[in-house]
């Protein structure tokens, strides 16, 4: 596998740390990432799996605001912005170079409102992963999502990133069919930390849609080469799931998908 790829647990949904550690083994891979709902047991294990595997961790999946929105009350953004301190000192703990989050969905405000208050919201968490030298980074998400995030195009997440000062983890799959994709992908490339892919085949509309890399219409070469010619020297982290993983096999679907990767970025020289 290349080196600059990373397997994230939503690869293997449903899987405890154990049958994570398994398929990380099996796969080879070197960078590894996990939602932080893995952490509400005993975060211990994470170590133990990172350490014992000789991983690096590349970064955690915080579900800021999941079940509130933007316009919630002050009570309840405080609350959110505990549980993510919690989850940056976690990632401090165990090595991670980032952790992201989506925004949270806009509620009752105008898109410019939600944003002014994901800014104010996140800056004290800013501060607090800055001070514990984790990267704090924001997802654009598919529109569907809409009740998790403002951040439904690239260009918006990029304006959102700028707006609140942090980093930006770029999912291609979210963003792939974008209007004057290449400009945005250049624009954003300066704060972004993580890049992640899948695949997708059109006419799907299960959700999540995602499929192995390489069987669906995603152009993932020409976006690898896009974010590579425009500076990105991070890493790429496979983000695969839905029912044509879970009917392939989530072990042999990743290890397709790295394959298919790892060519790609060999082919370009990355």
């Amino acid at each position: 596998m290349h080196e600059r790829l990373s397997i994230n647990s939503a690869c293997f949904q449903g899987a405890g740390w154990s049958r994570l550690a398994e398929a990380w083994k099996v796969l080879g891979c070197r960078r590894v990432s996990f939602v932080a709902t893995l952490l509400d047991g005993d975060p211990s294990a994470a170590a133990t799996v990172i350490e014992e595997g000789d991983r690096a961790l590349e970064t955690i999946c915080h579900p800021f605001l999941y079940g509130h929105q933007l316009d919630a009350d002050e009570a309840v953004i405080t609350a959110e912005q505990g549980k993510l301190a919690r989850t940056l000192d976690i990632a401090a703990a165990l090595g991670s170079r980032s952790v992201f989050i989506a925004s949270g969905g806009r509620g009752a405000f105008s898109w410019e409102q939600a944003a002014e208050r994901f800014s104010t919201a996140i800056a004290p968490c800013l501060a607090h992963a800055r001070a514990a030298g984790i990267a704090l980074l924001v997802e654009n998400t598919p529109q569907v999502y809409a009740d998790l995030s403002i951040g439904l195009t690239l260009r918006d997440t990029v304006t959102l990133a700028e707006m609140a000062g942090v980093g930006l983890c770029v999912d291609f799959f979210s963003c792939w069919m974008e209007a004057g994709l290449e400009q945005t992908i250049a624009r954003a490339m300066p704060r972004c930390h993580l890049i992640q892919f899948a695949d997708y085949v059109l006419g799907d509309r299960a959700l999540p849609a995602r499929a192995v890399a390489g069987d669906g219409a995603i152009p993932l070469r020409r976006l690898f080469d896009c974010a590579l010619s425009a500076g990105y020297r991070g890493t790429f982290e496979l983000e695969q799931m839905g029912p044509r993983i879970d009917a392939e096999g989530h072990l042999p679907a990743a290890r397709r998908a790295a394959d298919v990767a790892s060519e790609i970025l060999d082919s370009l020289r990355a």
